[in-house]
């Protein structure tokens, strides 16, 4: 699926104090912090869904449960602001340019686009009713108009 994403000896000196201790669930034992991190920086990596995440980094279910339970108890908002100060850097300057973030083909709305969809009061004027012999060609007037 493509070459292996790890961190360096040095890099993970940094990170695995970081991250919170993995006890092993009921009878099974714990997994490695630093497979299963190697395996959410291969998915920031490379953009690919989940369940195409490669089976060296774990099961993919089990890395991206990780993954949320280190997303809602607020461990990667540490590392970054730990990071940063080891770094000697004011995580208030960072930013995004909105203008090279693109938004998935799927994430834009509807097929004819937000901008050509109008109300009916949008328009000036309503419409008549479907059922109006007014709305309605000639031949098809139904007797319950």
């Amino acid at each position: 699926m493509g070459e292996r994403i790890g961190v360096s000896d040095d890099e993970w000196e940094l990170v695995m104090p970081l991250l919170p201790p993995e006890r092993g669930r009921g009878c099974r034992p714990a997994q490695d912090n630093r497979r299963y991190f190697e395996g959410m920086m291969w998915i920031a990596r490379t953009g690919a869904q989940w369940r195409h995440l490669p089976d060296e980094y774990g099961k993919w279910n089990s890395v991206f449960r990780r993954y949320r339970r280190w997303v809602t108890t607020g461990v990667f908002d540490a590392l970054l602001e730990t990071l940063a100060e080891l770094a000697g850097r004011d995580t208030a300057a960072d930013m995004i340019d909105s203008t090279v973030v693109r938004a998935h083909h799927c994430a834009v709305g509807i097929k004819r686009g937000l901008s050509k969809q109008r109300r009916s009061a949008d328009r000036g004027e309503a419409s008549p009713p479907n059922c109006t012999p007014d709305a309605m060609p000639e031949a098809s007037h139904s007797a319950s108009c």
